[in-house]
């Protein structure tokens, strides 16, 4: 149901989402909702599920970068605790004037993100400082951002094998490899997915997406018996950026000709996993969540 009016705190206090595309954002308000809170949800233009509005007990459409307007109605709903979940088209909304126009930036965004980062160059451009600095912002504002996981943290993929049959030797070589490879692509804020075949890399997702760089994997790899390889950036900060996975990644490795995919056990997001695993072993899709100790990757189940 839609409120339109300030929130009373409640004895768990209402928590604020800023909720961007997927089905992220409905399991984490579900989540919310069953613990006891009330909800005050931001939905983010041309991304978020219009669901949302009759799920959260009060919803309103926001453009990206109207930061001080989203940080007025958090506190006009006596919101200090929030999150953030779902995903962000970022070509659509940088290079795309049909979307960016719905998203021009309010003065506070001009003046705490515009100049540092596009003007003056005081910034970085990537994505981790974008995020603490929009963080660090709602901050300022008392309004404390933390990670959706702790509100639904039976999303987080535990170690072990979901789908298919025990890796081949050259299967286990190339997430080891991918491992790597990803891991360094996080650490330069890149991307965190890259496909292998051979221990040759085929893609590496950039602002693309995921989907894309399957799609590319599969074309380049003569659409097939490729590995996928999904990780945390080292130092993951939580409260964004999360590597995620659904039936869609997996419908995409399908019909790119992916054999295998490995992904950091207990820092990647699954939605949706028993018809992950369903769609995954009827394809024939290895389905592996790994991770790292002292040794390097841990594959024991694989």
């Amino acid at each position: 149901m839609t409120i339109s009016g300030p929130h009373k705190l409640t004895e768990h206090g209402p928590i604020g989402l800023l909720a961007g595309w997927g089905r992220y954002p409905l399991l984490v308000a579900q989540a919310l909702k069953h613990s006891g809170h009330q909800v005050c949800c931001l939905g983010i233009k041309d991304h978020a599920d219009p669901a949302l509005a009759d799920l959260c007990d009060d919803f309103q459409w926001t453009g990206i970068a109207k930061t001080g307007k989203q940080i007025r109605y958090f506190q006009r709903r006596h919101v200090l605790h929030a999150t953030m979940a779902g995903k962000l088209f970022k070509h659509r909304l940088l290079f795309h004037s049909g979307h960016w126009i719905r998203h021009l930036p309010d003065w506070h965004c001009v003046r705490k993100v515009v100049i540092p980062h596009f003007i003056t160059r005081s910034r970085n451009c990537n994505d981790d400082d974008f995020m603490l600095t929009a963080v660090n912002m709602f901050a300022d504002g008392g309004i404390t951002f933390g990670p959706a996981t702790d509100y639904a943290p039976e999303l987080l993929v535990k170690p072990g094998p979901l789908s298919g049959s025990r890796l081949t030797e050259d299967q286990r070589q190339d997430v080891q490899f991918g491992w790597r490879v990803a891991k360094q692509m996080g650490q330069l804020d890149i991307g965190q997915t890259v496909a292998v075949k051979n221990r040759v890399v085929l893609a590496v997702e950039a602002i693309e997406g995921t989907d894309a760089c399957i799609q590319r994997a599969g074309e380049l790899s003569n659409r097939g018996n490729f590995t996928l390889v999904k990780v945390a950036k080292p130092n993951q900060d939580m409260r964004f950026d999360v590597p995620t996975i659904g039936i869609g990644t997996i419908e995409a490795l399908i019909a790119a000709g992916g054999r295998v995919l490995a992904v950091e056990a207990g820092k990647t997001i699954i939605i949706d996993e028993p018809q992950v695993a369903e769609i995954a072993e009827e394809h024939g899709l290895a389905v592996i969540a790994m991770h790292e100790d002292h040794q390097g990757v841990c594959l024991d189940a694989a």
